[in-house]
């Protein structure tokens, strides 16, 4: 006899309903929500926070789909990255305007070395901006810096490395700490100091980002997309509360999600969940 298994699926807490890959959960509702449906409860939100996987061709794909489509109603758009840090912006400008090519925009980022994955995922939300007349905002905070935040913490940089990060870091939210303390523990031995210096880089990463897309959206009244890994948006705690809390504004997550089992989620997780299928 062939033992049959259980394909995956996700359930929101509370609601008895299963859904399965390619559906698109609005999470306050527990409901299934068509793309379009999607886009039109997306109409009124001043910042939109999608999430990625870094490296899964498919959330690539969601993202120029909704970034499109969004495009498409409410023409260019200004665009935040988390892939890209702030000393990068003037190198940034240059390509969008058109001023140097491709291959010279990726030399003067560096991207092979300061971001490392693959060109080829993101080229098609790059050219997409360009070709719309959007904007790209370069939201993070130098590489090497939060580099050196993770190895020897806050304490150990200079006043000028301190001067390029958020003014303001909390580090105080135990949600978020618990959250990322179980993250480390899969990846790393149990260290406590090493840790904390692992959770004030993360904070310094988010913070950092937070006040950029603060100070963007108190300087131009445009409506902001924000692309980043899920790790910055999920429960909020991440990016999107750090905003909030620095300027109030409508807001909305997207998380693709990878579905490889059975999980189920929480109505803090976000507000809506794309449930995407394992790719070989």
């Amino acid at each position: 006899m062939i033992k049959s298994t259980m394909p995956p699926f996700a359930s929101v807490e509370g609601v008895s309903t299963r859904f399965s890959a390619g559906q698109i959960i609005h999470v306050e509702t527990g409901k299934a929500i068509s793309f379009d449906q999607l886009i039109d409860q997306l109409g009124s939100t001043k910042v939109i926070f999608i999430g990625e996987i870094h490296n899964n061709p498919e959330h690539h794909l969601i993202q120029v789909q909704i970034l499109q489509s969004l495009m498409s109603r409410y023409g260019p758009l200004a665009v935040g990255m988390e892939f890209f840090q702030v000393p990068q912006q003037e190198a940034l400008d240059r390509y969008v305007r058109g001023d140097v090519p491709e291959e010279r925009f990726l030399s003067d980022v560096g991207w092979h070395k300061e971001w490392s994955f693959d060109y080829h995922l993101y080229r098609p939300l790059m050219l997409m901006i360009k070709e719309k007349g959007g904007e790209i905002l370069a939201i993070n905070a130098p590489n090497q810096i939060v580099r050196k935040v993770a190895r020897s913490g806050l304490v150990s940089l200079k006043p000028s490395e301190r001067a390029q990060l958020a003014r303001q870091i909390d580090l105080n939210n135990e949600r978020h700490r618990l959250y990322l303390r179980e993250v480390y523990s899969k990846h790393s031995q149990p260290d406590l100091k090493r840790f904390d210096y692992f959770y004030q880089a993360q904070c310094v990463w988010e913070e950092t980002m937070a006040e950029n897309i603060a100070v963007y959206l108190k300087e131009h009244n445009k409506r902001l997309v924000v692309f980043t890994g899920n790790g910055h948006i999920i429960k909020k705690f991440g990016i999107p509360d750090r905003t909030l809390r620095r300027i109030p504004v409508t807001m909305a997550t997207i998380v693709p999600y990878l579905l490889t089992g059975q999980v189920n989620l929480e109505r803090q997780d976000a507000d809506y969940v794309w449930l995407t299928r394992a790719y070989p």
